[in-house]
């Protein structure tokens, strides 16, 4: 079965799709390594975070078992459902790439339209989160929380749903499944670090240096994560130690 070319929605649930019926017809057999995400990319002709959401969601549904600096490889004996499939739920990356439009505009309103005490209620919670990581290594709620004051003090109603509804995401099997990967510690201390930046910004009413912050830590999210997927497709590597799972605020 050859793979076709991608080219509507949902991308990454479309490769997923054709991955796994190429497993199940035995193109791909168990203990093979799959093809590496570049490789993959240039076949489907999309892009390589597409292409990770895709192994993501095989990893869950059980086809594929991800081996953090080896690759990918196709398990033994693979689900006969999919459960992701089921869900319908976008992919991280697609979260991610709504986020930049919403939370770069709510920073910016904040920042310009916020009141003294939004501000305050805004930096309350970068102690949360340091507290929060420190006692339970998750950073989570708070990083949630951290990110709906700052939409709620843009006073826009509309953009407070927005962002709730783009947090519910990261609770996510696809989000945990990050997370069991590519979480680290030092990640924590540069994601409250990043948020603190974001905060002086909105706090000096700077809705440019606002919206610049935001889109910054945005920037290395993404960065990391890319990073990070990347050693799980190095060929003839050696494996690594998976970091510890803890619910990072590498996704913040």
């Amino acid at each position: 079965m050859p793979i076709q070319a991608i080219s509507s929605q949902r991308l990454y649930r479309q490769i997923a799709d054709q991955l796994a019926e190429l497993i199940r017809s035995g193109e791909f057999k168990p203990g093979d390594r799959l093809p590496s995400e570049r490789e993959l990319s240039q076949q489907f002709d999309v892009s390589r975070a597409s292409v990770r959401e895709a192994l993501i969601a095989l990893e869950i549904d059980g086809l594929v078992d991800v081996r953090v600096g080896l690759g990918v490889f196709v398990n033994a004996a693979p689900a006969a459902n999919s459960q992701t499939a089921a869900l319908g739920e976008p992919g991280p990356f697609e979260v991610l790439s709504a986020r930049y439009l919403i939370e770069g505009e709510t920073a910016a309103l904040a920042a310009r339209d916020g009141s003294a005490q939004d501000h305050a209620r805004i930096r309350e919670t970068l102690q949360m989160m340091a507290e929060e990581v420190k006692g339970t290594g998750v950073g989570l709620n708070a990083d949630a929380l951290f990110h709906l004051r700052i939409a709620e003090a843009s006073g826009n109603s509309a953009l407070v749903h927005l962002v709730h509804q783009l947090w519910s995401f990261r609770y996510s099997a696809m989000f945990r499944k990050l997370d069991e990967h590519f979480d680290s510690l030092e990640r924590h201390q540069e994601a409250i670090a990043e948020h603190r930046q974001l905060v002086e910004a909105i706090e000096r009413r700077d809705a440019d240096g606002a919206r610049a912050a935001m889109i910054a830590h945005l920037d290395t999210v993404r960065a990391a994560l890319e990073r990070g997927w990347e050693l799980a497709n190095v060929s003839g590597g050696k494996a690594t130690t998976p970091p510890r799972p803890t619910g990072t605020t590498a996704w913040s």
